[in-house]
């Protein structure tokens, strides 16, 4: 598929060795990645990296459009580098080349009967990949992840990582796939930061910034749980991978909830309250000061920030 064809042509690219004071950023090991052991462990049928894209998504929702069983469940494309990478509402956004974590997996979740999950639980699925992401930060590079609500990953209050759930084609009529993107910062400098409020693997003094590494761990997390929450239907609130559900598990390293926040809604509507819980669609509640509660929901929102009652100093938290 020419989108997500590798790219062959090995020309050198600037400042992947450590060059005028950057940080060595060597390439994906992709024998490690393609390892019948690796990949056969966690289930994931084909693993494909390239050296630069537009946008891992993108090339994934082209592909399952054009020839679908060219990409099963939990097949992955990872980029060392990506010119045209969008987030939520379009967003654009681009780190310099091998600095990151870039990596697509298609979704076509379905239990272990084969039967398909509703597509009402696909709402799960960017906060299912938000915690297997925190916890392969905590285990494998020992640094304090948390979640944001609806699809970041924070460490001490800055963003680390993005998650970016798109839904496919119906295709045939059977239920559309789902193409999962997460970005994670791993050797951006303070000066490559998108904006103020980011940070890096590296930055936040972690205990490896081996892309090759945390990308293997994310993946095996990814994977248990996502399995997990497929073999439970779907149903947020059932035990996931022999312990907590995915409900209590994200309500548990949620940073947003408990805190006072500001919502903004298109037309330029905004919802201030208190962050109280998530519901059984992974939308967040929401009670203002006249106690109405208010549904929020990850496709409506277009920020949600932090927010201090006027004459009160600031909280600590995120942005």
């Amino acid at each position: 598929m020419e989108a997500a064809r590798p790219d062959d042509s090995r020309e050198p690219q600037e400042n992947l060795a450590g060059a005028k004071g950057l940080p060595e950023r060597p390439a994906l090991d992709r024998d490690a990645l393609s390892s019948t052991e690796f990949l056969s462990a966690n289930g994931i049928p084909q693993l494909t990296v390239v050296d630069t894209t537009g946008s891992t998504n993108a090339d994934l929702l082209r592909a399952v459009t054009v020839d679908p069983k060219a990409w099963p469940d939990l097949a992955v494309l990872t980029a060392e580098h990506q010119t045209a990478a969008r987030g939520r509402l379009d967003r654009s956004w681009e780190a310099p080349a091998r600095s990151s974590v870039l990596v697509s997996v298609v979704l076509r979740p379905v239990n272990a009967d084969g039967r398909p999950l509703p597509t009402q639980t696909y709402s799960w699925l960017s906060l299912l990949a938000a915690l297997a992401l925190r916890d392969a930060l905590l285990d494998t590079a020992g640094i304090p992840a948390e979640l944001k609500w609806p699809n970041d990953v924070l460490v001490r209050g800055r963003k680390v990582a993005g998650i970016l759930a798109q839904l496919g084609p119906m295709g045939d009529g059977s239920v559309p796939p789902v193409i999962l993107g997460t970005g994670l910062n791993v050797t951006l400098t303070d000066s490559e930061l998108p904006v103020p409020t980011a940070t890096s693997v590296q930055l936040e003094g972690a205990g490896t910034v081996n892309r090759t590494v945390l990308l293997k761990s994310y993946l095996s997390r990814f994977c248990v749980l996502y399995r997990s929450f497929c073999n439970a239907d779907g149903d947020p609130t059932s035990g996931l991978a022999g312990g907590p559900s995915l409900h209590k598990r994200v309500e548990a390293v949620m940073v947003t909830l408990g805190k006072q926040v500001r919502a903004q809604l298109p037309g330029d509507h905004e919802i201030i309250g208190h962050a109280t819980r998530l519901d059984d669609s992974g939308s967040l509640l929401v009670v203002d000061a006249a106690s109405h509660e208010h549904v929020v929901t990850a496709g409506d929102v277009v920020h949600l920030r932090a927010w201090t009652p006027p004459g009160q100093s600031a909280e600590s938290g995120y942005a």
